[in-house]
């Protein structure tokens, strides 16, 4: 019998401890305006290193993720929280103020990744069968979250589909390089924005308006965060998620007195981590529509970020690296499933002439969520960069709906 191998450190609170630094340090250096960092992060994102220096310190034997229960504090209590705060950021009248095409191209972008997942799927069965077959659909959907929606919504689909944590860190995998990959493409686009609009014959009056309206907003509303201001945003999300947990444990006893041939179960119907995630999104629509809304502008989606960036890392430290290498051609799987999704959105913009600016905007907040969604709007112009974040705020709302309805369907194409 091999012998069992034991971590360096097996105290969670030490392991917070080396996360928490590992996230500071990232984000500190992905911060510097100019120099070696500056670079550096225009070739690394930031983000995959939040899930690669864990991961490595769980592949080098230091830590042992499968032991440790931050990734079970994390997930039951950061994620819906997270999910509540980042959906309260939507502000409906904006998003309606960006006109019917930016709405479109959004919502192009979504489908592009739900029907792009079953093109891909079967374009694989053809060209190399053993990349998609047993449950690599179930990695899949962890995809479909990520890229309608972000990371939480990534996140929750892995519990609800149960997806293997080797595969699931090769499905990581293909998300940060096939996505940040995407965003070059796009970011390459912009600098061409002028042609793109031309072939497109798009009219750019509104979105200058738009611009304009956008820098007097953030005049207007921005503050500096108080105590009370922070203490509420808690409020807020954990107050939520505490709803979220007491009302998904009644929907599972519901639901589990219903009879057994209705095969609610084949739905994940009786999981209760989808009934938190799924209520606790709901939450967060609801609030947006009331006055908690204002609380946006003392940092609500700040602090769900960084409740998300902590998941990050706990997920990561659960990743063994050298399974990355078993099975190479699930990038091919990723291209082809991010071909698809770009060559819709093109002949969307096409079709309604739209801006290149929406077409980018919409694919991206999909793809790339509220970390890279305003990067791509700010090489367009600064003042636009929140309407990347409007956007992909809204991602986050469908990304739970999206990824699991795409997930029962990938099922179905699996025979699963």
């Amino acid at each position: 019998m091999p012998p069992v191998s034991v971590p360096m450190i097996t105290n969670d609170a030490v392991i917070l401890g080396m996360l928490a630094v590992i996230l500071g340090g990232v984000l500190w250096t992905a911060s510097r305006s100019d120099g070696f960092w500056k670079k550096f992060y225009s070739y690394v994102p930031a983000l995959l290193l939040c899930y690669l220096f864990p991961s490595l310190l769980n592949t080098l034997g230091v830590i042992d993720g499968s032991l440790s229960k931050l990734y079970p504090m994390a997930r039951d209590y950061l994620l819906p929280s997270s999910l509540v705060l980042l959906c309260v950021a939507i502000d409906f009248k904006a998003i309606v103020r960006l006109g019917p095409k930016a709405v479109i191209m959004f919502l192009t972008g979504t489908a592009g990744v739900m029907l792009g997942a079953l093109v891909a799927f079967e374009a694989m069965r053809v060209i190399h069968p053993e990349t998609v077959a047993g449950d690599t659909w179930r990695g899949m959907t962890t995809v479909a979250g990520a890229w309608i929606g972000g990371g939480a919504n990534q996140a929750a689909m892995r519990e609800v589909f149960n997806v293997e944590a080797t595969m699931f860190g090769q499905f990581v995998a293909v998300d940060v390089l096939v996505g940040n990959l995407w965003t070059a493409v796009l970011l390459f686009l912009a600098s061409r924005a002028q042609a793109f609009d031309r072939w497109t014959g798009a009219d750019l009056t509104a979105l200058n308006r738009l611009r304009d309206s956008i820098e007097q907003y953030q005049a207007q509303h921005a503050r500096i965060p108080t105590l009370t201001d922070f203490m509420v945003i808690l409020a807020i999300g954990l107050g939520a998620t505490g709803l979220s947990h007491f009302l998904g444990q009644l929907m599972v006893e519901w639901i589990g007195s219903l009879p057994a041939e209705w095969r609610l179960k084949d739905y994940s119907l009786t999981s209760g981590f989808f009934w938190i995630v799924v209520i606790a999104t709901t939450i967060g629509l609801l609030l947006s529509l009331t006055k908690a809304r204002t609380y946006e502008g003392a940092g609500a989606s700040r602090v769900g970020t960084v409740m998300l960036y902590v998941l990050v890392a706990t997920i990561g430290m659960q990743m063994d690296l050298a399974a990355l290498l078993d099975r190479p051609w699930l990038f091919l799987l990723g291209l082809i499933w991010i071909a698809f999704h770009g060559g819709l959105m093109i002949l969307m913009a096409k079709l309604i002439r739209a801006p290149l600016f929406m077409m980018a905007v919409g694919s991206q907040a999909n793809i790339g969520a509220a970390a890279s969604a305003p990067v791509v709007a700010s090489a367009f112009h600064p003042a636009l960069a929140p309407v990347g974040v409007l956007l992909a705020v809204l991602g986050y709302a469908l990304g739970t709906y999206g990824a699991y309805v795409t997930g029962i369907a990938l099922r179905g194409l699996a025979g699963g």
